[in-house]
């Protein structure tokens, strides 16, 4: 055998094994659903809580924002740490176990009319921590095995992947509280189950198939098995060298894996290089007022978006009994499978019409949703205990949340990594955006709980209409499209060949039909 086929068979065994890789990456976007911001849990927490341990709630929205400060506090750090480690499966699979524990021990400790409250808040404050290990890792991973050019494809099948998983296990937990009613603690057995699921798959992926470089944004495209790449594979939009590699290095591909210090104050540059890319300080990515801009339009959506979702919930399962546990676990299923559907498009999309058109839709789709519940609920509030058909038409406002909440799930992903392409700090940025929704989700949690306590749901849904019109003006009027240029070549390239095959398709058919046509000249004449 020569070298050339060697050589051939080798790139092969690579792809293939890469190829292995994104499948079982699949697989863990399925059952990391119900684990991956701990939200799913959190929401059907709320309901456990008030329906069957007499929680208030203000005391769930203590817990609620507990949880989300811990988030807030530990996301960036997190991603900070996903840019260094090679660890990446192994961070994960530690943080689903943890996660997971706390919500079991959550559904047995939880005493009646919150006994035990500042048990609870600890514990929160603990699982807070945990998940937000879980966003940066998955999508640190993602970008690690198919690079920046392949992440909208990539984070289209992880949200759809996601978001079934969530439906699945969360149509699993409600059928489990609806038999089990009022004892209804048993439904979070499936968190256990999930857990399984997401360990097994992740030790799947074969960890020399994630690109350090491209995984941090450093490298658009991720080389199967970290293969490095020359500069001028590379392009000329990158760093030149820095001067040699620092403590920490990885002899294998030229990056550190120790955390740097270095944060860019006094202009102090980032040692750690690989094929003369040199990272951004965290202080030069805070100067990048597109990130900016950004940050502060997702802790917008999520202050207002974050609470309507349990408050619909509650609206159903409060004085429904068994029904209404089935009715708030339906919320989320019926969002989930609309949240699949966006996710979808998105993935479809947003490399033709741009980020900014899809993310638009997603965002204006909060107020119209708030308005509606504000308008069911002038007409309807005193009738929706014990009326099926009222329930119903409250639950398909749920379609407008798998729009809003499922666009803006896919599309924050890739409009970070745009934003990040080059700056070697992805898991940095995308811990920063997912701390800002962190926060605001915090804020919203509390906010719309105190509200609806003291002012009631239906005003509650109307102030946060207002609220939520705010981040879809300013992402209109103050971002910028961020797809880049290189993703939308790459989009241009593939319908430009399709429409050559296309055009040769049809040339053949025309030299086909134009054979046949002189054929049965020449029968006619020969007859």
């Amino acid at each position: 055998m020569d070298t050339t086929t060697s050589t051939a068979l080798t790139a092969e065994g690579l792809e293939e094994r890469r190829t292995r890789s994104k499948t079982a990456l699949k697989w863990s976007a399925l059952f990391l659903g119900e684990l991956r911001d701990g939200l799913t849990m959190i929401n059907m927490q709320s309901a456990f809580l008030i329906v069957s341990k007499g929680y208030t709630e203000k005391q769930v929205g203590i817990l609620f924002f507990v949880f989300g400060m811990s988030q807030f506090l530990f996301q960036t750090p997190a991603g900070y740490l996903y840019d260094y480690t090679h660890q990446k499966v192994l961070w994960l699979s530690l943080a689903a176990i943890a996660t997971t524990l706390l919500t079991v021990i959550t559904a047995i400790f939880a005493q009646e009319e919150g006994g035990n409250l500042w048990l609870m808040v600890v514990i929160k404050f603990i699982q807070g921590a945990v998940t937000s290990f879980i966003p940066p890792g998955l999508n640190s991973i993602t970008q690690g095995i198919v690079g920046s050019v392949g992440m909208t494809t990539a984070v289209s099948m992880n949200e759809m992947m996601n978001h079934l998983g969530t439906a699945i296990i969360v149509l699993t937990g409600s059928l489990t509280a609806f038999s089990l009613y009022p004892d209804i603690g048993f439904l979070f057995v499936v968190s256990p189950i999930a857990c399984v699921g997401v360990i097994f798959f992740l030790n799947q992926i074969n960890t020399k198939d994630i690109d350090h470089a491209a995984a941090r944004g450093l490298t658009p495209e991720a080389s199967p098995g970290g293969k490095k790449k020359s500069e001028k594979e590379l392009g000329s939009d990158y760093a030149p060298p820095s001067s040699g590699m620092s403590v920490g290095t990885s002899k294998k591909d030229g990056l550190s894996n120790k955390p740097s210090f270095v944060l860019g104050m006094n202009g102090a540059q980032s040692h750690e290089s690989r094929a003369g890319l040199q990272p951004e300080t965290p202080l030069q990515v805070l100067r990048d007022p597109t990130l900016l801009v950004f940050l502060a339009i997702v802790f917008l959506f999520h202050t207002a978006n974050g609470t309507v979702l349990p408050l619909v919930m509650q609206t159903l399962a409060i004085g429904n009994g068994r029904s209404g546990i089935l009715m708030s676990g339906l919320c989320i299923i019926v969002a989930q499978i609309f949240m699949v559907m966006s996710a979808k498009i998105c993935g479809k999309y947003s490399t033709i019409y741009g980020r900014k058109t899809l993310f638009l839709i997603g965002f204006f789709s909060v107020p119209v949703r708030c308005m509606l519940l504000y308008g069911m609920l002038v007409l309807w509030e005193d009738s929706i205990q014990g009326n099926l058909l009222i329930q119903i038409v409250v639950l398909s406002t749920q379609i407008l949340d798998g729009i809003g909440a499922g666009t803006f799930g896919t599309m924050y992903i890739l409009v970070t990594s745009d934003i990040s392409g080059g700056t070697g700090r992805f898991s940095l940025m995308l811990g920063m955006t997912t701390a800002a929704m962190s926060i605001g989700g915090t804020v919203s949690g509390y906010l719309g709980e105190a509200l609806a306590q003291d002012m009631g749901y239906k005003e509650t849904f109307f102030i946060l209409a207002i609220m939520s019109a705010l981040p879809a003006i300013l992402y209109l009027f103050f971002m910028p499209e961020t797809l880049p240029d290189n993703i939308k070549e790459n989009q241009n390239n593939g319908t430009s060949e399709t429409a050559k095959a296309n055009i040769h398709s049809i040339k053949e058919e025309d030299e086909e039909h134009a054979q046949e046509g002189e054929a049965k000249a020449r029968y006619v004449e020969m007859y």
